[in-house]
């Protein structure tokens, strides 16, 4: 889900309001821990602890630990809500160390900031942060997995793959093989891949309550791995389970794009029903509403004989409709409002595309967004839009550019393959 800033951007957002506690907090001393220093504004979705953080991060901005604790709460929330502001807060939380050398910095405090890099999609400025801190801090597990994801995002297989060997290294051995397990599947060694996240999920330790998060990544990566191999059903059964594990945003997203592809929209308002209005779920939603409408169409001209039976479905399906229209047109407005700030169109080029080729319509200013985004990130779903906003287009050209690209990374994957 594209983020349109890059993290020096966000983060000069951030200066302010983070500077302006830090002047109120320094002069005035509490006389106890009962004493009200300032009444916060109410950030939706924070708990207490959360408001704590950020009240200790205002008393001492250069405290490490207070400063990642609370950088790491914003990205969090950032991630909930999918609202890149708070990555910017986030990147506002460590800016006592913005003007000291790499040196100087803590490299904790290096990794953190590479990781709201990469959320906000400058994966130059992530990569080359975490080199730096990798350089003196080897043994980081967060940095090498934060690399390897990197990597394999911009498809540098073989070197993401260096990098989860270096994770298994210097980190549990799960997150190695897992690691090497993804990479495996996506360059189509989908039975390798497969034994390997099934070898992990069979182990009995995972079986325990606190490992339920585990459980859903690795099942969420046995689901695309199966994508990526055709095997819809194989990846339908592995979605309903991570689903069933623990819910999270990417889950329930990667899981909607499924049902969405196999003609499953009608699924979709339901999954994310719970799920803040982000950009990304908005998309969702209007894409869910367009397939309806013109399933609907479709269903209209040979269903003229079953209407006073079809009367309760009608209603239902007219308040869908309306739902989906709103957030078309919110999400509409909001990419309107993007393209005002300069610089951002190649980070939210995946999501326009997909808007302009499944809600709009256009798949000319599909292709174009989708041409750009490949030039940012390589992930299957990006290679999968070029595609279809190729065959929509019907140009010749651009299916022999997804063809070229696809051999130069070495993705393997059945759903482009049976779209071009």
């Amino acid at each position: 889900m594209r983020l349109a800033a890059s993290a020096k951007a966000w983060a000069a957002i951030a200066v302010l309001a983070v500077a302006a506690l830090a002047a109120h907090a320094v002069p005035r001393v509490p006389a106890s821990d009962d004493e009200v220093v300032e009444t916060l504004p109410v950030v939706a979705g924070w708990s207490s602890q959360q408001h704590r953080l950020r009240r200790e991060l205002a008393q001492r901005p250069k405290d490490e630990a207070t400063a990642i604790a609370a950088a790491s709460a914003y990205l969090e929330l950032a991630r909930e809500q999918g609202d890149a502001r708070y990555a910017g807060y986030a990147m506002g939380a460590l800016q006592a160390w913005e003007a000291a050398p790499p040196a100087q910095t803590p490299p904790a405090v290096l990794v953190m900031r590479a990781t709201i890099a990469q959320f906000l999609h400058d994966f130059d400025s992530a990569e080359a942060t975490l080199k730096v801190a990798l350089a003196r801090r080897p043994n980081d597990a967060q940095a090498w997995i934060t690399l390897a994801t990197i990597l394999r995002v911009r498809g540098r297989y073989n070197e993401s793959d260096a990098a989860c060997r270096s994770l298994g290294r210097v980190g549990p051995a799960l997150y190695g093989v897992a690691c090497l397990a993804e990479n495996a599947g996506l360059r189509g060694n989908h039975d390798d891949a497969r034994q390997a996240l099934q070898a992990l999920l069979a182990e009995p330790a995972l079986r325990d309550a606190d490992k339920a998060g585990t459980r859903q990544w690795l099942l969420t990566s046995l689901a695309e791995v199966e994508e990526l191999a055709g095997r819809q059903a194989e990846a339908d059964a592995a979605y309903r389970k991570a689903v069933a594990a623990q819910r999270s945003g990417y889950l329930l997203l990667a899981y909607s794009d499924y049902l969405q592809r196999v003609g499953r929209h009608a699924e979709i308002p339901k999954l994310l029903a719970d799920e803040a209005r982000s950009d990304a779920v908005l998309l969702r939603l209007a894409i869910a509403g367009a397939a309806a409408r013109g399933k609907s169409a479709e269903g209209a001209q040979s269903a003229q004989s079953a209407q006073s039976a079809q009367s309760a479905q009608s209603a239902q399906s007219a308040q869908s409709a309306q739902s989906a229209h709103a957030a078309a047109e919110e999400l509409r407005l909001r990419f309107e409002a993007a393209a005002l700030r300069p610089g951002t169109t190649a980070l939210h080029a995946r999501e326009e595309a997909m808007f302009a080729l499944d809600v709009q319509n256009d798949p000319k200013r599909a292709l174009e967004l989708a041409r750009l985004n490949v030039r940012l990130q390589r992930e299957p779903i990006d290679l999968l839009v070029f595609a279809r906003a190729a065959s929509a287009a019907n140009d010749s050209a651009a299916r022999g550019e997804v063809k070229a690209l696809m051999q130069q990374i070495g993705l393997k994957d059945a759903r482009v393959d049976a779209t071009l």
